[in-house]
């Protein structure tokens, strides 16, 4: 199956406390964008990128990629208000059928085995989703009242999630809805079943200053 990548990029770097959109921060002397575009093309050079980024943002970017003199190819998407629509702008764009796996742009940190895993399993069964177990104790707070949650059944979840181009489309045509956080929840309003793979924690999304630290560290390990 041809393989893609939707690469969403919109963050403006609040919780950053920084003027400069997080993906543009730089990790290791480049943006931190370039990192995760270049983890999918030396993944498979075949691969097909679709980067997503607000329309104010392209010609900074288109700055950065001189600057860094930065060639790995990929197409520029223009953004929507919710990433539901970015991703659904980003979704359309892909000419062909195959999988495509849709990717925070600050998780810079994605391994070629993690990408493999997730790969394999959606050209199979249509769709995979990584996550991670929770390794904090965990507790519902309403109020007055408290209780405690079994965290072996809770997951966080990663990107990249990984489906069937055809059939995500589809799943894209629906009316938005706010509790659309991932795609994995628009598959499934769409009907369709979810299948895991295993992430990493190494697959950080640089949110925070001390993310961008965590990330440097592990680079240069």
């Amino acid at each position: 199956m041809k393989r893609y990548a939707v690469i969403v990029a919109g963050g403006k770097g609040l919780r950053m406390g920084n003027d400069v959109p997080k993906q543009f921060l730089l990790l290791q002397g480049k943006p931190i964008l370039m990192h995760s575009i270049d983890t999918f093309y030396s993944y498979d050079n075949d691969i097909q990128c679709f980067v997503v980024l607000p329309e104010q943002q392209v010609a900074y970017w288109k700055e950065l990629c001189a600057k860094h003199n930065f060639t790995t190819p990929h197409t520029i998407v223009l953004g929507g208000k919710e990433r539901f629509y970015s991703v659904k702008n980003g979704i359309s764009s892909i000419p062909t059928d195959g999988v495509v796996a849709v990717h925070d742009g600050v998780r810079p940190l994605i391994s070629k085995d993690m990408l493999e895993t997730g790969f394999t399993l959606a050209e199979e069964k249509g769709a995979a989703v990584p996550y991670i177990d929770s390794i904090d104790s965990l507790r519902i707070i309403d109020g007055d009242k408290t209780k405690a949650v079994d965290r072996s059944v809770i997951k966080r979840i990663q990107t990249p999630q990984i489906f069937n181009v055809s059939t995500l489309k589809k799943a894209m045509s629906q009316e938005y809805k706010s509790s659309f956080t991932d795609e994995a929840s628009v598959w499934e309003q769409f009907g369709e079943r979810l299948y895991f793979y295993q992430g990493t924690t190494n697959n950080i999304k640089i949110t925070t200053p001390a993310d961008l630290e965590m990330a440097e560290f592990l680079l240069h390990k």
